[in-house]
């Protein structure tokens, strides 16, 4: 913790509060807190609850609405793997396995050869006539084909999805493998019907692999600027991740960078605390 995670933070704040080189604009930290100065700080504070509110609220929709899908999709894949997989558990496992050996680059462009105007995912909307209802989805036109790659939030949003959702389906997968089988059989013993036994037993049994599951998928969506980069590439979608990037690449704006990660990182802790509060609060009714 000390070596990983402490002095690599300590250098962030050391830069968030340092100053920067007056002829190559590159960041200096300064490490004596009391050399520290709040100029970049109050500057920073100032864009996000002005100039980046938009960004912001943008980026929590993305996030909540990209989480809410990985969530649906990937308990329902979880559960029939353990329920339902059988004999045939293995290969189902091996399949979920199998994206991690990909490239995430890899994988998010091919997506972006899906979605051109003359990809696939047109063809197949041509062929079932349902480009019009898609083009509304995507703020365009329906007399031509859709330009997904074109600043279309929709677009966002399901590469976060196909990005993210295996970091969800494992976890779940792993916990509700471990529930007592015994526990569901006895409520349909007591007369509970499949649907009731699952809302009653298992969902509420499962409760901590989903907010574990959420919190290993939501905090790098937060912070991710490279599904929206290759996806959109547009002002119109950029997230948070993506002001962090620009702000890195810009000259002499190494300070503002740190303050934003500094924002983020305050801003997460908010999930996290409640998560670890629900654990905490699960083992002791254990």
């Amino acid at each position: 913790m000390l070596l990983l995670f402490l002095l690599p933070f300590y250098v962030v704040l050391s830069i968030a509060f340092g100053t920067v080189d007056r002829v190559f604009q590159s960041p200096l930290p300064v490490y004596e807190p009391w050399f520290w100065t709040t100029k970049y700080l109050i500057d920073e504070w100032h864009f996000v609850t002005g100039e980046f509110r938009a960004v912001e609220i943008r980026t929590l929709a993305y996030v909540v609405i990209a989480s809410a899908i990985c969530l649906v999709i990937a308990y329902a894949v979880a559960y029939y793997v353990a329920r339902f997989g059988g004999k045939r558990r293995g290969l189902f496992l091996v399949l979920l396995i199998a994206p991690f050996f990909i490239s995430y680059l890899m994988r998010m462009l091919s997506w972006v050869e899906l979605l051109q105007p003359n990809g696939y995912v047109n063809s197949v909307l041509a062929f079932l006539h349902i480009t019009p209802v898609f083009a509304w989805l995507a703020g365009q036109g329906a007399g031509h084909p859709i330009n997904w790659l074109a600043g279309v939030p929709f677009t966002v949003v399901i590469g976060l999805v196909y990005g993210y959702i295996p970091y969800m389906i494992l976890p779940l997968y792993g916990f509700l493998d471990r529930i007592d089988k015994s526990q569901v059989e006895a409520g349909r013993d007591l007369g509970a019907n499949p649907l009731s036994t699952f809302v009653r037993v298992t969902l509420p049994l499962s409760k901590p692999a989903i907010l574990a599951s959420l919190v290993i998928v939501t905090l790098p969506m937060f912070g991710d600027y490279y599904t929206n980069n290759l996806l959109s590439g547009s002002p119109k979608t950029t997230m948070f991740g993506n002001l962090l990037d620009n702000s890195m690449e810009a000259t002499g704006q190494g300070p503002e960078a740190a303050i934003l990660v500094l924002f983020l990182v305050v801003f997460l802790m908010i999930p996290m605390l409640y998560y670890m509060r629900e654990t905490a609060k699960a083992q002791r009714q254990q």
